[in-house]
């Protein structure tokens, strides 16, 4: 079996060949030794799952575990959002939650993400003392376990209906009259993920009119990953040009990430939707605070912060450190480039559905398209284009990017390179506020390329030298 390692949001693999039952009980085990060693354990677990293959049954498995350490599951029914049930670790003040979840990973994968007490992601010291007895498990296995008849005979298994609870929790954080008000019409494509029954019923209980795609049980996600990008969006690009929707609105897998398209069809960037709903949220709604990003984050956030006087925070890459920030209460809103987002007064987690309802707002109350939006922010804080690409790498060995730390180019670009640092990845950054970010994903083959430059000419130079430069040195 092989090595346990969780990477930026769990521990993943491909179903069968690096996650299995076995490797599921061994790892929930290493979180009730855990739970237990910290005094979290008699506050019971929230237990859920994504639509993938095999997740309700991989659920099941860790409810059968937790019981026989005593521990008491609260399973939410069917498929369920990783915000909803960070929503209800922090409602029902329990230990924690445990999701069987690969997000936006291809169908192949799954996953399971521990999240703590406070309902954000766990951090690298709860997951690395996890990870620790889990990999001593694997020598030689110790877990307790219970069927799931007896864990129901001993109350350590209760069913949970969430849904209308979150609802709640969103309503007192979006202005849902507004968006009743402007009658919006909106596209949504649920990507055969967990965000139906959710999604679909808050945009209907807020008077939209909404064309859903993609609402139906499929493990394989129609044979691509359940990722809310703009090049997995063209059946929703299409419908809104071709409806004159007011909106597109997409959630991946496990409804944490949002895909936006503005009403002529064209894909907005995570990047700019972070930027401008902060602006939005200060500008317009009256609130005050700082925002956080992930070092692969656009910059111009870091103009509207310095615009309205507002503090900046840079994390690793990884939600939960934003997570945190949120949690203690330094940061109005937070988000990384992987469209993730939160704000202050909601989970410290990643949440697609509030993202898209927050944009539903911002449209509604300001009465004009994205794009529209999006120049007036520039007018008012300067321009920056960002960009994102994955690199698909071969199956042979390949040199470390960090390598290129020891003898870093001196352009990119035709840009003068300021500094080269180690952030899990390479940092370049470049004259002009301009930079390049390179790292390798932590489950799949593929190293992520970042750019930010001062206009698309420009952004396009830097992206090819650095694609340049990732084939050169794998």
């Amino acid at each position: 079996m092989s090595i346990i390692k969780f990477g930026t949001s769990g521990w993943r693999g491909i179903v069968a060949e690096d996650f299995t039952f076995e490797g599921v009980r061994v790892v929930t085990q290493a979180i009730a030794d855990y739970l237990k060693a910290h005094h979290e354990d008699k506050k019971g677990v929230i237990v859920g799952h994504d639509t993938r293959f095999l997740g309700d049954r991989f659920a099941l498995e860790v409810v059968r575990i937790l019981a026989g350490n005593g521990i008491k599951s609260f399973v939410a029914q069917g498929p369920t959002p990783t915000p909803v049930i960070s929503f209800e670790i922090l409602r029902r003040k329990t230990g924690g939650g445990i999701n069987i979840t690969a997000s936006h990973n291809p169908p192949e994968y799954s996953g399971l993400k521990f999240s703590s007490s406070s309902g954000e992601p766990a951090l690298p010291n709860i997951t690395k003392e996890i990870e620790k007895r889990a990999n001593e498990m694997l020598l030689e296995v110790a877990y307790s376990q219970l069927s799931i008849e007896e864990a129901r005979r001993r109350g350590l298994l209760e069913e949970i209906e969430p849904f209308h609870f979150y609802a709640e929790g969103l309503r007192k954080n979006i202005d849902m009259a507004a968006i009743q008000k402007a009658r919006l019409e909106i596209g949504v494509d649920l990507m055969y993920g967990t965000a139906r029954g959710y999604m679909d019923r808050i945009l209907e209980d807020a008077g939209c009119t909404i064309a859903v795609f993609h609402n139906q049980a499929d493990p394989s996600f129609g044979g691509r990953p359940p990722d809310p990008s703009e090049e997995n969006l063209a059946a929703l690009i299409h419908a809104v040009k071709e409806n004159n929707y007011d909106l597109g609105l997409a959630l991946d897998g496990d409804a944490d990430r949002f895909g936006i398209i503005d009403k002529d069809g064209s894909f907005i960037e995570p990047n700019y939707i972070l930027a401008m709903l902060f602006d939005y949220m200060i500008r317009v709604k009256g609130l005050k605070g700082g925002v956080a990003r992930s070092i692969a984050t656009s910059h111009l956030v870091d103009a509207v912060a310095r615009f309205y006087n507002m503090p900046i925070y840079e994390t690793p890459v990884g939600f939960k450190y934003i997570g945190e920030l949120i949690t203690t209460g330094k940061i109005l809103i937070g988000g990384e480039e992987s469209a993730g987002l939160s704000i202050r007064g909601h989970v410290p987690e990643k949440d697609g559905m509030l993202t898209c309802l927050l944009v539903a707002e911002m449209v509604a109350r300001e009465g004009k398209s994205l794009r529209e939006l999006l120049n007036d922010l520039y007018k008012r804080v300067g321009r920056l284009v960002t960009k994102r690409e994955n690199i698909h790498l071969g199956d042979g060995s390949k040199k470390s990017l960090l390598d290129m730390l020891s003898n870093p180019p001196k352009t990119i670009g035709g840009l003068t390179v300021n500094n080269a640092r180690d952030v899990n990845g390479i940092n370049f950054l470049l004259e002009g506020g301009c930079w390049l970010l390179m790292r390798e994903s932590g489950t799949e083959p593929v190293v992520r390329l970042y750019g930010e430059a001062r206009d698309e000419d420009e952004l396009e130079r830097i992206m090819k030298a650095g694609r340049e430069l990732v084939l050169g040195g794998v």
